[in-house]
């Protein structure tokens, strides 16, 4: 048995049908995961995030699973123009490498944005391009998107649009602050975390809310002063 396999898919833009590859998940063994979540798999040549994706051979639209099926009004047009009426046919359903894979979250971001698609959809495939750049060593391009990913996550959690998803608040919290203490924003990072704590009493979440206490702590350790443990306790 490989470890990938076709699965059938319908395009959301233009309903035509193809297939795309997928890792089968006896294959994709996670040895462990970075404080944001990113899977460090067993066999590194077994990715699954290489195939979150669907890009439609016939039209370009470019999505996850986790997109909403629905259009808002005058969307689907502006897609039509900006991406299908432009597309050069080109197939993403073979095996992927590394660079093809950025690519199509790279699309995915695109049509996302055109679609208005959530905050808290585009916060994901933007810090997913973060994780990639990650394995990559590409330091520069990995800072970037995970401030793309944290401009979205703050929009997400300040409109409250990731109600309903499988994305709750303090994990959105959470996020925000690891991302803040990634990019260097040890403040922001703490302001982030400190809201975790807030909610500890509402959250049944409780490994996140340690997982927070721990880069806090690593916060206070590397900043070896009474700071942060000032702006902690307000």
């Amino acid at each position: 048995m490989q470890p990938l396999y076709n699965k059938s898919m319908e395009c959301l833009l233009c309903k035509q049908k193809s297939t795309t590859k997928k890792v089968r998940s006896r294959f994709a063994k996670v040895t462990k995961y970075d404080t944001d979540f990113c899977p460090i798999y067993t066999d590194s040549s077994i990715n699954a995030l290489y195939y979150t994706i669907f890009v439609c051979p016939h039209c370009g639209f470019s999505y996850s699973e986790d997109f909403s099926r629905y259009f808002p009004p005058a969307t689907k047009e502006v897609i039509e123009e900006k991406v299908s009426s432009r597309w050069v046919p080109q197939h993403f359903s073979n095996e992927r490498s590394i660079k093809d894979a950025i690519n199509t979250y790279k699309l995915a971001s695109y049509c996302g944005a055109l679609k208005k698609e959530k905050h808290i959809i585009l916060a994901g495939i933007h810090l997913r391009i973060a994780w990639l750049y990650r394995i990559t060593q590409n330091s520069k391009q990995e800072e970037r998107f995970l401030k793309f990913a944290l401009t979205e996550y703050e929009a997400s959690y300040s409109t409250g649009d990731f109600i309903g998803t499988r994305a709750s608040e303090a994990k959105i919290l959470y996020l925000a602050g690891d991302i803040s203490k990634r990019i260097g924003n040890d403040m922001a990072a703490i302001k982030y975390f400190s809201l975790v704590f807030e909610r500890q009493k509402n959250a049944r979440e409780t490994s996140l809310i340690q997982m927070a206490r721990d880069r806090f702590q690593e916060i206070k350790h590397e900043q070896g002063n009474h700071t942060i443990a000032a702006s902690f306790n307000r």
